[in-house]
């Protein structure tokens, strides 16, 4: 996610410019050579018709643009709702995780019982990012399994959805903290509440991750713009001819011209396509990188500890 006020100039140029820019004015400049020096003058089209698809062209792309942006920011509504969810487990763990003799202070058994419990969802809210990025099987042992205190959940990794495996291995703690006394029936209804929040949030981002932006919209939008970048030269060309008192090489100035608006058209159908899948950790998508690390350092201080590590740093503006 870029964080910055504006792109940086080498961004644009390396992700949106140089490529299509050097195919549109080559193209454009082959058109211009073989309308002006090789006078093949039964190139050139009515400008009516290429103006009437462009229009056709600008609102599909548009439609397409704004269904992609709709994907991201559910996207981030359903990780700033764990974020939220996250906070709420925590204190309801912190306030209801108790011994029957409990005198409004913390005795071991508790404290070990809390941080389990926070640790065990900080290992759910790092699997959960994983499994959206499909990077569960290389980075498991180093940004979940540091979070598992119980050696047990560690194999976890090796399932197919290791976040939902964590889920229901809260739900079975939580079932064997009220049978030792330490949780209330009410109590543990209310907590487990909170892990069908979760398991909702999870479920509704998998659903973003597996179900692919309609192929059909994103196909035929990048054909459509081609098609536009084709034609346009060809009705442009004649246009510039017309105007005698540019001078001698007025032919020319259709090729900046129509190179400048098919980038444009080029550049928002790019835009939307980046935004298609908002979990591929791309410089556009959700930041659930700095996300984790976020709810990592409020849920321990929640816990009381003081040795936190630091917010992830943002590269090039972009925060990942």
């Amino acid at each position: 996610m870029h964080i910055g006020r504006n792109l940086r100039p080498a961004f644009i140029w390396q992700k949106y410019g140089w490529r299509p820019l050097l195919m549109f004015a080559v193209y454009d400049a082959l058109i211009g050579f073989m309308y002006g020096p090789l006078n093949i003058h039964w190139l050139d089209i009515p400008w009516q018709p290429v103006a009437t698809l462009g229009t056709a062209v600008a609102f599909y792309i548009g439609f397409k643009s704004n269904a992609s942006y709709s994907r991201y920011w559910e996207a981030r509504q359903l990780w700033g709702a764990v974020v939220n969810s996250s906070r709420t487990w925590t204190g309801r763990v912190l306030d209801f995780v108790r011994t029957p003799d409990d005198n409004y202070g913390y005795d071991s058994a508790e404290t070990t019982a809390h941080r389990r419990l926070v640790y065990r969802h900080l290992a759910w809210v790092n699997a959960l990012r994983l499994h959206l990025r499909r990077q569960t099987a290389e980075l498991w042992q180093t940004e979940v399994v540091p979070f598992l205190l119980d050696p047990a959940d560690h194999a976890l990794g090796q399932t197919n959805n290791p976040p939902a495996q964590l889920v229901v291995r809260q739900g079975h703690d939580l079932r064997q903290l009220s049978f030792d006394g330490m949780l209330t029936e009410f109590r543990e209804v209310s907590m487990a509440e909170t892990l069908r929040d979760l398991n909702n949030h999870q479920g509704a981002c998998e659903r973003i991750k597996n179900t692919p932006f309609p192929r059909q919209y994103a196909f035929f939008s990048y054909v459509f713009v081609m098609i536009f970048a084709l034609l346009l030269p060809l009705g442009l060309v004649e246009e510039f001819d017309h105007r005698v008192a540019l001078g001698p090489y007025h032919v020319w100035l259709m090729v900046p011209f129509a190179t400048l608006v098919s980038w444009v058209f080029h550049t928002i159908e790019k835009v939307g396509h980046n935004s298609e899948n908002p979990f591929e950790n791309q410089e556009n998508d959700v930041s659930m990188t700095a996300i984790c690390r976020s709810i990592e350092i409020d849920l321990r201080q929640m816990l009381g500890e003081t040795k936190l590590p630091k917010p992830v740093p943002p590269v090039a503006d972009v925060l990942y």
